[in-house]
């Protein structure tokens, strides 16, 4: 029921208590407070009803976006702080009562044309999910959260679209190691020094980002180990610190690159510029297809063809998963027989 109180200034003071929603606004006139109770009222009822109300008179899904972003998604990543813009640009105009299935259709027509793959608009559809999904359950707002799911689905019936990414399985062959580290040796200009990143990568398994980030004051010299702050993962994506073993191979390069110092980075580089010299070095010497990423595919190979079982290779890698973890295996027919001969030696 709504109450109104007639203040010193002349002002009203409208107050609602109803179904457990208690708000209060002050307005010049009567009317106005009126018109706002009554509206309040009815979201009130709205809610006793079926747990949601109608969005605002004139909400347009940039308003969504928007508090999405300063709430829910305020500490998102670089991608995912690019595509809610991009959504916002696309769709923002669209008032949340009139949002439907043709509008997500027309965005697909529209994102396809401009050559997007099905991998990148299954994620653009993802990210609008997680905004739908967070106004309906968060903010109560009567909103279709499934749309984004439902367009998301409708990708596989159309031609040629895929939406899952092929996995990657290069690895550098030795060859290829050895004509980057003679020619990064014998690149006197290289200020990074990528020879070192490299082999750090190969006896680490770890992501070119976590490298850079590496501080001294996070190495345990006595139990030989390192806190890798804030590893990527799906479900969290700040505090998730790891404390992981450095195996002979990469605590040696820790004593090498540690000398006489007490803190800061152990490699002081930018991630941007470590990942545009490897792909320079790769050009030059005419190696095709290959990343940074894809020496974090050979050093968690290697740990398997060197005998660690799968809990062990987690540890090292980061992956939370069995199915995360599989990809990276590659683990070959000459693997296996190697294996075997070792178990069953005399």
């Amino acid at each position: 029921m709504a109450t109104f109180q007639k203040l010193p200034s002349g002002k009203i003071r409208a107050q609602v208590r109803r179904g457990g929603v208690s708000r209060g606004a002050t307005f010049k006139t009567k009317k106005e407070a009126e018109r706002w109770a009554t509206g309040i009222e009815y979201q009130a009822k709205q809610m006793m009803a079926s747990g949601v109300v109608a969005p605002p008179k004139g909400a347009i899904l940039a308003d969504l976006i928007d508090k999405y972003s300063l709430t829910a998604a305020s500490t998102a990543g670089r991608t995912k702080k690019a595509t809610l813009n991009m959504l916002r640009k696309k769709l923002g105009h669209i008032a949340l009562v009139n949002l439907n299935a043709l509008h997500l259709r027309d965005f697909i027509d529209t994102r396809e044309k401009a050559g997007a793959g099905g991998v990148t608009i299954a994620a653009d559809l993802s990210f609008l999910s997680g905004v739908l999904k967070w106004a309906y359950y968060s903010r109560n707002l009567n909103v279709p959260y499934k749309l984004a799911l439902d367009g998301r689905a409708s990708l596989k019936h159309r031609k040629n679209m895929r939406t899952r990414s092929v996995e990657r399985d290069r690895e550098p062959t030795d060859k290829e190691l050895v004509k980057l580290h003679t020619f990064w040796a014998e690149n006197l200009r290289q200020k990074i020094d990528m020879s070192a990143l490299a082999r750090f990568a190969l006896c680490t398994g770890m992501r070119q980002g976590e490298i850079c980030r590496i501080r001294i004051e996070d190495i345990d010299f006595n139990k030989k180990t390192v806190i890798i702050r804030d590893r990527k993962d799906p479900s969290k994506k700040m505090g998730n610190d790891q404390t992981v073993p450095l195996l002979p191979s990469a605590w040696t390069m820790v004593l090498e690159q540690t000398v006489g110092r007490e803190q800061g980075r152990i490699f002081p580089y930018n991630t941007a510029s470590v990942s545009t010299a490897f792909t320079r070095s790769c050009k030059r010497l005419g190696i095709k297809d290959l990343h940074f990423h894809d020496l974090r595919h050979k050093a968690t190979a290697d740990f398997f063809r060197e005998g660690l079982d799968i809990p062990f290779v987690a540890l090292l890698t980061g992956h939370k998963t069995w199915a995360m973890l599989r990809r990276y295996t590659s683990i070959r027919p000459a693997d296996v027989h190697k294996a075997y001969a070792v178990c069953h030696a005399p």
